[in-house]
């Protein structure tokens, strides 16, 4: 059954009535087992390797990362001791070989002979990513994206295009981990990871502090460069795989579709969210 999404003209915008949920009602909420959305933490709780020039050097750069270790080769050592020292980072560097930095990862994995201990960063909140007073904000929020590839390259994506936060789910979505942090390639220390309970709910939150909720989906035919871009806007993006769910869909103010020719089936999801970022910075 084709499935029917709202007539853009004549869904309007409507006003913001109030702010995003504050950090005690959200624990409210945790503590009440409701459904509501809160914010959680990355990885579990416990430290991870970080590994990749461009990650490292990011992370070294964060204040709000704490580091531990921090491992290089031989080639690698005086630069990397630059960095830290540049960064005021009181960290020995350890020298290494390339055999004992790939122990510590995992198969596969493209260190660049660089490797950096780290606790996960501290939980983000949605109303210290989108403050009320800001007019313009841009919120990426993917739907059950579980793949920690997908999500570093769409940091990427975010981070190139000036998107406030990246919001998905506590569960059905990666943690905080090396192979995230070297997709994202440092933006995963500029560009928040907001997560919540329940992603309907969330953009209902969203919504109502004054978003525009813009699905993707390819099997629409509105065209992304007819949809209301303007002010505070959320693009929404599914799973490659099944993309928006239903529900996700029915809680987008409109759903529409990146234009493309035939000779591809669609887009990878950093490709997506890369064009809809773009469309939506032209907006500015």
């Amino acid at each position: 059954m084709r499935m029917v999404y709202p007539d853009m003209s004549k869904h309007k915008r409507p006003p913001s009535n109030r702010h995003l949920p504050g950090r005690s009602a959200r624990r409210n909420e945790a503590q009440s087992g409701s459904s509501a959305p809160e914010s959680s933490k990355s990885a579990g709780g416990s430290s991870y390797w970080i590994y990749g020039v461009h990650a490292v050097f990011a992370a070294l750069a964060n204040p709000k990362r704490q580091c531990y270790r921090l491992l290089a080769t031989p080639n690698d050592l005086a630069a990397l001791t630059d960095e830290a020292a540049r960064c005021g980072r009181d960290i020995p560097v350890e020298k290494t070989d390339r055999r004992e930095i790939e122990r510590l990862l995992s198969h596969g994995a493209v260190h660049q002979g660089v490797a950096l201990l780290v606790e996960p960063l501290e939980e983000a909140w949605l109303e210290d990513a989108f403050p009320r007073a800001e007019s313009r904000a841009v919120a990426l929020v993917l739907d059950q994206v579980t793949d920690p590839r997908n999500v570093g390259a769409a940091l990427r994506a975010a981070a190139a295009f000036g998107a406030g936060a990246i919001v998905m789910q506590r569960r059905h979505a990666p943690p905080e981990t090396g192979a995230l942090a070297k997709a994202a390639s440092g933006a995963l220390e500029v560009v928040p990871l907001v997560r919540v309970t329940n992603l309907a709910r969330g953009l209902e939150d969203l919504k109502a502090a004054g978003f525009w909720c813009v699905g993707l989906d390819g099997s629409t035919e509105t065209d992304i460069g007819e949809a209301d871009l303007s002010g505070r806007v959320a693009l929404v993006l599914g799973s490659e795989g099944s993309g928006l769910r239903r529900l996700t869909q029915e809680h987008c103010d409109v759903v529409a579709r990146i234009p493309i020719t035939g000779m591809v089936e669609s887009l990878n999801l950093a490709t997506a969210a890369a064009v809809a970022l773009y469309e939506t910075s032209r907006r500015s």
